[in-house]
């Protein structure tokens, strides 16, 4: 829990009752004849702690912890916990090994000599964990700070009014150009019209645009009035003032009122308006011209809805092969495109996507391979990315003919960098969108990439 996302995509209450009930299963299992690996690791993983666990990626992490540790290994003597090549030096060059004394007294003392900073490769972390722990609590600090100052003008500057005003008025020039339905269902049957997937998700990510545009051009505009005190500064007019007099986001721009997600999550003001002007530069790119080679997946208000649209094109492709789409699979590939301008072309199935972060690991592009990531480098940019659909039993017959036995890492890939099935305190916000196939070596199989939390990420903030 103390790492984060990376450790857990959700933080659950694990407690002392958990441990003492593995303890006793354990216990009673011992006095029952040899032990059963499988069973102990599947009580431990899936009943006594996974009992709790509710994502699916956290589970699948549980289950390889078992496997790893709770393993006939681990009673032989000499082993030990510590990596036989850690990425940089364990603290004291410490060995966490099992000691074999009968008496309680040695093992209080071993206890003793343990570092006062357990390294993350411990817990099969990269060490850049720890710089992320240390990160988000910098971040959190600083967030409390601000939202504790006073927000009132002193010393003769410029009142938060006369700022809020300016930034107002800065955002509403720079703001584009709101969409006309008509006009752009017109533009969108000059694309082949709504019996095409992919226009019907370009014409449902407009609609969704349109609504934002609409929101924030009109509350700019009813703010500006309302600090000339020509209309009533209501209870969300006077919380955008705050937040924009503090370059942050309004609240009733990234929600609605019910909570769910109205626009999306970024943590800064000039990185929200950012994205919403390339937003709409994507968008409006397709809408005018033609669909583009590449997309930015960072892009979609609905990720999850591009990618079934995509599938759904592929299946209707073939038809004459009798495709089902719940048959159908995502067949993923990274290129050694490493930059969108190097996409020249759409492929002739299937879609190119690019905007996604590799966090957890880094990539070697030439062998397109998952390596360790460099120190102090926390995520790394993917090469775009190459998603199609494949029916279920040839992507089992590619899956073994590219990865062989010991398979690829099935790499979840986020909307947020938080993780996690929905966003936290708020599950009605999806946040994973699909799982990536990457190439790992029999040196460091899925396992080893499965513990150190490796995932892709849609947006580096959040």
């Amino acid at each position: 829990r103390k790492f984060g996302a990376i450790g857990w995509c959700i933080k659950y209450e694990y407690n002392t009752a958990d441990l003492t009930a593995c303890i006793l299963f354990l216990e009673g299992h011992l006095y029952a004849g040899p032990i059963s690996w499988s069973t102990l690791q599947y009580m431990v993983s899936e009943v006594q702690y996974g009992g709790k666990i509710t994502d699916s990626v956290d589970r699948r992490m549980f289950n390889t912890y078992a496997e790893e540790f709770l393993r006939p290994g681990v009673c032989e003597e000499g082993f030990s916990y510590t990596p036989s090549a850690p990425v940089m030096p364990i603290p004291q060059n410490y060995k966490y090994t099992v000691p074999g004394h009968t008496e309680l007294k040695p093992f209080k003392d071993y206890i003793e000599t343990f570092p006062e900073a357990d390294s993350p490769e411990i817990s099969g972390l990269h060490p850049n964990a720890e710089l992320t722990f240390r990160i988000n609590e910098v971040n959190a600090m600083i967030a409390t700070l601000g939202e504790t100052q006073p927000k009132g003008g002193g010393g003769g500057g410029e009142s938060i009014e006369d700022a809020v005003t300016r930034k107002a008025t800065e955002l509403i020039s720079r703001l584009p150009e709101e969409y006309n339905e008509d006009d752009y269902k017109h533009k969108i049957n000059k694309l082949g019209g709504l019996t095409i997937p992919l226009n019907i998700f370009l014409f449902q990510e407009i609609q969704r645009l349109q609504d934002v545009l609409s929101k924030v051009g009109f509350q700019l505009v009813q703010l500006k009035l309302a600090i000339k005190g020509e209309v009533v500064l209501t209870d969300e007019l006077a919380q955008a003032l705050g937040a924009i007099g503090g370059a942050r986001v309004p609240h009733s721009w990234i929600y609605t009122l019910s909570g769910t997600e109205f626009s999306w999550i970024l943590p800064s003001l000039g990185q929200w308006f950012s994205s919403l002007l390339a937003r709409d530069d994507q968008d409006r790119t397709w809408l005018n011209k033609s669909r583009p080679p590449a997309f930015w997946m960072t892009g979609w208000f609905n990720p999850t809805g591009f990618l079934t649209a995509m599938k759904q094109e592929v299946t209707r492709k073939h038809k004459a092969d009798k495709w089902a789409l719940d048959e159908v699979d995502y067949r993923t590939e990274v290129t050694t495109m490493e930059r969108v301008d190097q996409c020249r072309a759409a492929p002739p199935e299937g879609v190119y996507v690019h905007g996604l972060f590799l966090d957890g690991a880094a990539l070697d592009n030439k062998q397109g391979l998952l390596v360790e990531s460099v120190p102090k480098t926390l995520i790394v940019p993917l090469p775009v990315l190459f998603v199609s659909g494949l029916v279920r039993d040839e992507a089992i017959k590619r899956r073994i003919e590219l990865f062989g036995k010991h398979g690829p890492y099935e790499c979840p890939v986020y909307k947020y960098p938080v993780r996690g099935d929905g966003y936290p305190g708020n599950p009605d916000i999806k946040c994973f969108i699909f799982y990536v196939t990457l190439k790992c070596t029999v040196e460091k199989p899925r396992n080893h990439w499965t513990l150190r939390g490796v995932a892709l990420l849609a947006n580096e903030t959040a």
